[in-house]
């Protein structure tokens, strides 16, 4: 009992100080699978054509400023939110000029946006498609109420949405940082064949 106890203590220091270690492994696991998934070409396709399947990679998003990137998958759902960040499929995917939202965790299964409140106005976000390489800079972040849908809407430019639970441990509400597309480059995820 005092080796079981041990054990739940030093979880939960874990989970405190870092993420939740159990479901980290799983979601890295995850990981290099949406990683071999952009390797596909039946994938590649879809997401090029901007159509992706729910589940399917659709490329990664790179924090520069964190010394971080993760693979994101298409869909929001609790399974895909599981594998890392999720695209809002009711939002464009990156280059059509309209609202692009990402959703992510903070503190479990590998916990990508686990440090989006240190994002700083200015600051860099990049978005790696198969067919191009995105860069937004963050123009602020604002903490709202689970229910506001409307950071999802078009606002007339190339804006990108980062969306986690807020504070960390809870969803009583959420923290949401805006960024605006400044350049658009060639791809840098390969293509199978190329």
């Amino acid at each position: 009992m005092i080796t079981s106890g041990c054990l739940l203590l030093a979880d939960a220091v874990v989970t405190v100080v870092w993420q939740e270690p159990i479901s980290a492994v799983l979601a890295a696991r995850e990981q290099q699978t949406l990683e071999r998934q952009l390797r596909d070409p039946r994938v590649v396709r879809r997401v090029i054509a901007r159509r992706p399947l729910p589940g399917d990679a659709i490329g990664r998003i790179r924090f520069p400023s964190l010394g971080e990137a993760h693979w994101v998958v298409e869909g929001t759902g609790l399974d895909d939110l599981r594998k890392g960040p999720g695209h809002y499929p009711e939002t464009a995917l990156p280059g059509r000029g309209r609202t692009v939202a990402i959703a992510g965790h903070r503190t479990t299964h590998g916990a990508p946006f686990r440090h989006l409140d240190s994002l700083r106005r200015g600051q860099r976000v990049i978005v790696d498609m198969p067919y191009g390489t995105f860069v937004y800079r963050v123009q602020r972040t604002q903490i709202v109420d689970p229910d506001a849908f409307w950071i999802l809407r078009n606002v007339g430019y190339e804006r990108l949405v980062l969306s986690a639970c807020h504070p960390l441990y809870s969803a009583a509400q959420r923290i949401v940082v805006f960024a605006r597309l400044v350049a658009r480059r060639p791809p840098v995820i390969k293509q199978q064949g190329r």
